[in-house]
């Protein structure tokens, strides 16, 4: 059984620690998509530091049509926020390029940039940045090498969706933040929808090892094989000398 109290305390007393080692005194600086993952990761945070010391930061890309789920968010922890429009960066990264852009290149630049914007932050914050992963999208290779996946510390990528939401319950969030359906912001799909399996599919996979069915069960193991690679550190050529 998971328990959901437990893991949460520990996981803040964990936070408490690396900025203790690693910043004391320094702030947590979180991207703040309004989805449940840096809802919970924000909220942790403030658990951890108190509320003075998060900052999250607002990243609509044009228009947000879930931005209001984001003020939620930030109004609800009562915690300083930057509201930082990346399209004008966007635009003009697309339009510098003397080439045309693959999918795959259009598709990641937004969160790249989400990231510059971050370090910018943190850099000029006395701050620490926030990876707002989760284990299940990490199992799948469900983020952006050197986009969502970057950070300077991660208190949830060894939680699966579903032990997620169990926290976001302890921490007291509002229902609609924790049961919001994954939409990664890009390309108008749910997660879901997109990977081809539900997060509780992949759960169940990733903690028993069970799935009923074998093409799902195929298509996660070939997405966790093509993505390890973005959970391992880069590798680095060691001369004997």
């Amino acid at each position: 059984m998971f328990d959901a109290l437990k893991i949460k305390n520990e996981c803040v007393e964990w936070i408490r620690d690396f900025f203790e080692k690693n910043g004391k005194d320094c702030n947590a600086i979180v991207g703040i998509s309004g989805g449940k993952d840096s809802s919970i990761v924000a909220a942790l945070c403030v658990e951890a530091l108190g509320k003075d010391r998060v900052i999250g930061v607002l990243m609509p890309c044009g228009e947000q049509h879930d931005i209001d789920m984001a003020k939620l968010l930030v109004d609800t922890l009562e915690i300083k926020h930057y509201i930082i429009n990346i399209r004008d960066a966007v635009d003009g990264m697309k339009k510098a390029m003397p080439f045309e852009l693959s999918a795959q290149s259009v598709t990641n630049i937004p969160p790249r940039i989400r990231m510059a914007t971050l370090y910018a932050v943190a850099q000029s914050h006395n701050g620490r940045v926030a990876n707002t992963c989760n284990l299940s999208e990490d199992w799948v290779g469900y983020s952006t090498r050197y986009g969502d996946a970057a950070g300077d510390f991660s208190p949830c990528s060894h939680l699966t969706v579903a032990e997620m939401k169990q926290i976001g319950r302890i921490l007291g969030l509002p229902d609609l933040l924790v049961d919001k359906v994954p939409i990664d912001g890009l390309c108008g799909k749910t997660d879901e929808e997109n990977l081809g399996f539900t997060y509780a599919e992949l759960d169940r996979y990733i903690r028993t090892g069970e799935i009923d069915d074998k093409e799902k069960k195929e298509n996660i193991d070939r997405r966790h094989r093509n993505n390890l690679f973005k959970l391992e550190l880069m590798p680095a050529f060691e001369p004997e000398i």
